[in-house]
């Protein structure tokens, strides 16, 4: 979404850095439609099923490797055991910008900003009511940045730290076009999503309705 007065990039504490509005209103349709793509290459978003049987409230595609709780695959294991869609160089070439910008802000976020190089992709479809619990993002073998690209309705974005699911804690609203990056110090800290904002619709990209947030990592997996 355009702000009326635009901000900056913001700390949200050492090692993460929120980039309001930094994706472009082009850059924001082209994302919306590749992920639509990627669906349907995927065969679909599918909810993954946690440990105790229950349901994620998120729907997911994989990009580059399949995540389902807790490991990566090249094929949809706990689906159809199809093949995963490649990672795309687009998207490559998208966060390695992102993280390039968020070390110029703070360099805590990647001691090699030169070295990243992310292989894998989650694509997060927060419908209405659709929430992420407090987690860290912890089956990568390497501790290279995280980049998170926002585009749709306003999503809450719980970021706490490495010693647990309590506070303290940051809550960030993020946009649609809006990216955090988080990487160094607090690599492995927790965080989520409670919760979206009820009208928050970017009429750039139109009515959803809800969230499309794109994860990318570097696994470190050989591959």
């Amino acid at each position: 979404m355009d702000r009326l007065l635009p901000q900056g990039p913001v700390v949200i504490a050492p090692g993460a850095v929120h980039l309001p509005g930094w994706l472009a209103p082009a850059e924001r349709c082209e994302l919306l439609a590749r992920c639509r793509a990627w669906g349907e290459e995927a065969g679909g978003p599918r909810r993954p099923r946690m440990r105790n049987g229950a349901s994620m409230s998120v729907a997911m595609v994989g990009l580059g490797w399949h995540w389902f709780p807790y490991r990566y695959s090249r094929t949809r294991d706990d689906g159809d055991g199809g093949r995963v869609p490649p990672f795309p160089p687009w998207l490559q070439a998208l966060a390695i910008r992102a993280v390039a910008d968020a070390v110029a802000v703070d360099p805590l976020v990647a001691a090699d900003p030169d070295g990243f190089d992310p292989d894998v992709a989650l694509v997060n479809w927060y419908a209405p009511g659709a929430k992420m619990g407090m987690h860290v993002d912890r089956d990568e073998v390497v501790t290279a940045p995280v980049v998170s690209l926002s585009v749709g309705t306003t999503g809450v974005f719980r970021f706490g730290n490495p010693g647990g699911r309590g506070r303290p804690w940051a809550d960030v609203p993020l946009e649609s076009g809006d990216v955090v990056v988080f990487g160094g110090p607090l690599r492995l800290a927790f965080h989520g999503v409670p919760r979206l904002v009820a009208g928050t619709d970017d009429p750039v990209v139109g009515v959803l309705p809800g969230r499309l947030n794109v994860t990318v990592r570097q696994t470190g997996l050989p591959g």
